[in-house]
């Protein structure tokens, strides 16, 4: 079994914000998919695909973006999942909006929400697919920007990198995270 986790924060409050990019690909996955219902068990929302690959849990963890790894622990235990069968995917300041990258592994680069599952995991060794939002303009603070909606402007370009990300996160679970990172790293999508 594989599990793919998008990031983000619980509540219709936060649904369409910059920093749930996470919820809204595993949304898109599973609707992909044909996923079950949704269901909460281990402090998210859980549901589970046969797919020819083998079985694939999708999550997206209740417990606020800061606190994720409280979870996504509890999901890779109760299943028996390792680290390196798990893929992450959650906003990325450091990437402009329409870029999206794959890591096999590496530090939290900031965000708080891998910090948690890094700590929660001890070990860095899952895999990312991180999804740019870009920086916050001048004046804003990190906090606003990233819980702050897209731009109707922008909303065409996120709508083609969360299916872009659905079709890496297909690749990560067929062909790995090589050949995903072979065929996503690199792409930006742009505005307009």
């Amino acid at each position: 079994m594989k599990a793919i986790i998008g990031l983000g924060n619980p509540g219709d409050r936060y649904a369409a914000n910059r920093h749930n990019l996470g919820f809204m690909a595993a949304d898109r996955l599973a609707d992909r998919w044909k996923a079950p219902k949704w269901g909460h068990r281990h402090q998210a929302q859980v549901t589970s695909i046969s797919l020819p690959e083998g079985q694939i849990l999708l999550a997206k963890p209740q417990t606020y973006m800061n606190n994720s790894g409280t979870a996504v622990r509890k999901i890779l235990d109760s299943y028996g999942i390792a680290p390196q069968d798990l893929l992450i995917i959650y906003d990325d300041l450091d990437l402009e909006i329409g870029q999206l990258r794959l890591r096999r592994t590496g530090t939290a680069g900031g965000h708080r929400g891998v910090s948690s599952v890094i700590s929660c995991l001890e070990t860095q060794d899952f895999h990312r697919l991180r999804l740019g939002i870009g920086k916050p303009p001048p004046g804003v603070t990190v906090v606003d920007y990233v819980l702050s909606d897209f731009s109707n402007q922008q909303w065409e370009t996120i709508n083609k990198v969360i299916a872009s990300a659905c079709e890496a996160a297909a690749v990560w679970v067929k062909d790995g995270i090589d050949d995903a990172m072979a065929r996503f790293n690199g792409m930006h999508l742009k505005e307009g």
